[in-house]
C-alpha cells in the first residue's frame, strides 16, 4: 500500500525506523548493515530528508547521528501512518478493547527498534483473557498479515523484566 505513494524503497525504510519509535537514532554505515543496500542510497534519502526537516542530525566524533524530528508539523501523521502500514493500529482496535484488564501494551524486537518485520512482538501486561486473545491474534494477524507473537505479564513481573533486558519496548498502548 504505501509502495504505491512512495517509490523509494529506502525512504520508507528510514520513515519506519525513525518515525515508529522516535528515540531511534542512526548513522550512515549503521544504516547501510541493516538495510542491506547502498550507502549511496541511503545517503541521498537521509539528505532528502533532512532537508525536508523530517530528519535532524548531530555529529559524534565523525558520524554524522540522524533522528526524527518530533517537531516536524506532519511528524504525527507520519507516524500514524507508519502504524497503519505495520497493522498496529488494527491490533489495538480490535484486540485490546476486549481482553480484560490491561495495563499497557508494549511494541518489542524489531519493529520497536525501526526495523521492518513480518512477527509482530508485543507484551501485553495485566489480567487477560488467554483464550479470547488467542482466538483474536488469529483473526489481527489476516487482517495486518504478519505473525504476532506476544507475551503476557503482570506489572511486577514486567518490572523484574524490564530491570533484567535492556531491550527497546516501545508502548503502543496505556491505559
Amino acid at each position: 500500500m504505501i509502495e504505491t505513494l512512495i517509490t523509494s524503497k529506502t525512504r520508507i525504510k528510514l520513515l519506519l525506523k525513525f518515525f515508529l519509535n522516535p528515540n531511534t537514532t542512526g548513522y550512515l554505515r549503521s544504516l547501510e548493515q541493516e538495510f542491506g543496500e547502498s550507502t549511496n542510497a541511503i545517503r541521498l534519502e537521509l539528505n532528502r530528508l533532512e532537508k525536508a526537516n523530517m530528519l535532524v542530525s548531530k555529529l559524534d566524533g565523525n558520524k554524522k547521528v540522524f533522528n526524527v524530528n518530533q517537531k516536524h508539523p506532519l511528524f504525527k501523521e507520519i507516524n500514524t501512518i507508519v502504524k497503519k502500514y505495520l497493522g498496529i493500529n488494527v491490533l489495538v482496535e480490535k484486540i485490546i478493547s476486549k481482553l480484560g484488564d490491561v495495563k499497557q501494551v508494549l511494541l518489542t524486537g524489531d519493529l520497536a527498534n525501526g526495523k521492518d518485520a513480518d512477527i509482530l512482538d508485543i507484551i501485553l501486561i495485566g489480567d487477560v483473557d488467554n483464550e479470547y486473545l488467542n482466538k483474536l491474534i488469529v483473526k489481527a494477524e489476516k487482517v495486518i498479515q504478519r505473525r504476532i507473537r506476544y507475551i503476557v505479564m503482570t506489572e511486577p513481573e514486567y518490572e523484574g523484566y524490564a530491570k533484567k533486558t535492556a531491550e527497546n519496548n516501545l508502548v503502543i498502548w496505556n491505559q
